[in-house]
């Protein structure tokens, strides 16, 4: 996570996650803005979603869970250390919690709740907010260190250079389509389900996107990637790396194919095209 820019201004899914029966499932770390909705349900190791958030499905946490007010989880919460629960949050199913628990006002919890630790009822400050309030006053005074430390703390994180996967504010996250205002990236040998739309996109190797990708800006597909639909760009380029595969059309301003890529649709561009090693395609 870089600490000069807001985390949450880019999608960013890291290497190795996958779609899982209707689960988002990573191994290391969720950041979920605030306002945002995601059609899935979360399994990861920390869990920290902002206000007004929307999960239709359920929470596992590994390690902590923190929900901020106002927060609705269609299932079940099952948290592996301590929960922090906002004020006027809802839970659709139990909540269970191997920790402690702190839980604000008037949250509703449709089938209950077990804690086997301490039980405190309280509106601490939304967790997200308080997290990068005091991240940009270290970053002012300096205290770059100091920063980090946090972070790592706050995220429990056994190995910092792991990053973790962040959905955006106001972003919208299901089967039929991810929907984000911001910059997308995505690791390598993650499985997924979705069409994308972003400012630009970025994929890493060996992916198997199960949808389009649509951006304003570039385009960037890595080596051995497949993608299950068309990709498209109004202003930008793509570039598609040796061993990669577009299943639908291609449409940009310029295109750079490496030898080795394929596209089994037309490819259209408004400006260049360079290709080397290209099997007999329909061009346009």
């Amino acid at each position: 996570m870089s600490l000069h820019t807001d985390p949450l201004d880019e999608l960013s899914i890291p290497s190795g996650t996958t779609v899982e029966e209707h689960d988002l499932v990573t191994d290391g770390d969720v950041l979920i803005g605030g306002r945002s909705t995601v059609e899935f349900g979360v399994r990861g190791r920390n869990v920290l979603g902002g206000e007004g958030i929307r999960i239709d499905g359920g929470v596992e946490a590994e390690a902590d869970c923190r929900l901020d007010m106002w927060s609705d989880v269609a299932g079940n919460v099952l948290v592996g250390r301590d929960a922090f629960i906002g004020e006027r949050t809802h839970i659709g199913g139990r909540l269970l919690v191997s920790g402690d628990l702190d839980i604000g006002d008037e949250v509703d919890i449709a089938e209950g709740f077990e804690a086997n630790g301490w039980i405190v009822i309280r509106n601490p400050m939304p967790t997200i907010v308080f997290l990068f309030v005091y991240l940009k006053q270290l970053m002012l005074m300096g205290e770059e260190e100091a920063a980090k430390q946090l972070v790592n703390e706050m995220t429990d994180e056994e190995d910092p250079d792991e990053d973790p996967l962040v959905v955006p504010r106001n972003a919208t996250v299901s089967d039929d389509a991810w929907r984000v205002s911001t910059p997308a990236s995505i690791g390598d040998e993650c499985r997924l389900h979705g069409n994308f739309r972003a400012e630009s996109i970025e994929v890493g190797e060996d992916c198997n996107i199960f949808g389009s990708l649509r951006a304003k800006e570039d385009i960037l597909i890595g080596e051995g990637t497949r993608v299950h639909g068309d990709v498209t760009t109004r202003s930008g380029e793509v570039r598609i790396a040796p061993g990669a595969l577009v299943l639908g059309d291609v449409s940009c301003s310029d295109l750079q194919l490496s030898k080795g890529a394929e596209v089994d649709g037309t490819m259209r561009a408004r400006g260049d095209i360079t290709m080397a090693g290209i099997a007999n395609r329909d061009i346009e």
